[in-house]
């Protein structure tokens, strides 16, 4: 990777793809054309071949060191990411279920994937938080749980509003929770055993697009029916290694080296959550000091450390903000068109320089404008 290659990378706060580790992109770069020991670049390499397959498991090892994943789970390699996963989770854990699938809707994510389970059986939103443009969360006492749902599902973080579950919801003993966690997969220590399945897909906050990690406990796959189609059925990819079909090699051999940074160079997944806490509190620090000038989407004790999304008094400023942004080396902040302002994803790989440029930025701006 080239000097001026390096200079030319902006702050770059995309919500997906999203940036990464720039250790991880020169890494790669070194062995693109040729792995090491392989005669062959990791993209020509057959997906059966021993050393793809020690890439593959390398990379399944890691998720489960950094989660602490036990052998009562299965860790897989898809494709399709969230979108497919909206369709297979109903088409497994509820398709002839006795059991209704409950879910908590928190954003756009959510939504999108109660639009696919209704297809599979009856389905039930038990949350919603439409009434408030979903800028806040369920507290444990406003919903409840069927104890004999097929699962509770939630997304744990909503990339669009910007909000985040900072502790899991409960399901009654025999419901298994269900959690997109697309978004902030890999941002903080998690309990897995709270957990039926977690998915998310790779290229917010663990790779490049193209792989999505699924970690199921292996009872559920008992639930996949044979009649499903072949690529839909959980089980099949797990008697098959994650190898049930062509499995996305390059993507899964980029997630393994992001597996890599964050237990070598970040030092886990508590060192991870700690600089995360760190770089949101830079900004969130400034729109409650500026609360009528940058006027935050979320209530402050559901505010992601992934995705920071606030308003500015007109749309006149708001256009001046991203314009002026971008001089600065700072990219790719509009809102979704669905909510409009601003949104600055601070994925895993956003390092803490490039927060910190952007809070001077916002800094620099209010004074200007406020």
């Amino acid at each position: 990777m080239t000097a001026q290659a390096v200079q030319e990378r902006i702050y770059n706060f995309s919500p997906g793809p999203a940036t990464m580790p720039l250790s991880v992109l020169r890494e790669v770069q070194d062995e693109l054309l040729c792995l090491p020991g392989a005669g062959c670049s990791i993209m020509e390499m057959s997906h059966r071949d021993k050393i793809f397959l020690d890439i593959l498991h390398a990379a399944e090892n890691g998720v489960r060191s950094l989660l602490n994943v036990s052998d009562d789970y299965a860790v897989l390699f898809l494709q399709g990411g969230a979108r497919l996963q909206f369709s297979m989770i109903a088409a497994n854990l509820l398709r002839g279920h006795s059991g209704k699938a409950q879910y908590l809707v928190t954003g756009s994510w959510g939504k999108k994937a109660v639009e696919e389970a209704v297809k599979e059986g009856p389905t039930e939103v038990i949350w919603d938080g439409k009434p408030n443009n979903y800028n806040n969360l369920p507290g444990e006492g406003d919903y409840t749980v069927d104890p004999s749902a097929a699962y509770l599902y939630y997304c744990s973080n909503e990339t669009i509003q910007g909000v985040q579950f900072q502790s899991e919801p409960t399901a009654p003993s025999g419901v298994p929770l269900i959690c997109d966690a697309s978004s902030d997969f890999l941002c903080r220590p998690l309990d897995i055993e709270k957990y039926g399945m977690l998915y998310a897909c790779a290229q917010k906050n663990a790779g490049p697009a193209g792989v999505t990690v699924t970690v199921i406990r292996k009872d559920l796959l008992e639930r996949s029916q044979a009649e499903l189609p072949g690529y839909l059925n959980y089980k099949n990819h797990a008697d098959n290694d994650s190898e049930w079909n062509t499995p996305p090699s390059f993507a899964i051999y980029v997630l393994g080296k992001v597996l890599n940074w964050l237990r070598d160079d970040i030092g886990g997944l508590q060192a991870m959550h700690d600089l995360n806490r760190e770089k949101a509190a830079l900004l969130y620090d400034l729109i409650d000091q500026h609360p009528e000038f940058y006027i935050g989407h979320s209530v402050p004790d559901c505010r992601s450390l992934m995705n920071v999304t606030f308003k500015l008094p007109s749309d006149e400023l708001q256009a001046a903000f991203l314009s002026q942004a971008a001089t600065h080396n700072l990219g790719s902040l509009k809102g979704h068109r669905s909510v409009g302002g601003i949104r600055a994803s601070i994925y895993n790989a956003m390092p803490r320089e490039g927060v910190a440029a952007l809070a001077d930025f916002m800094k620099d701006f209010v004074a200007k404008n406020g």
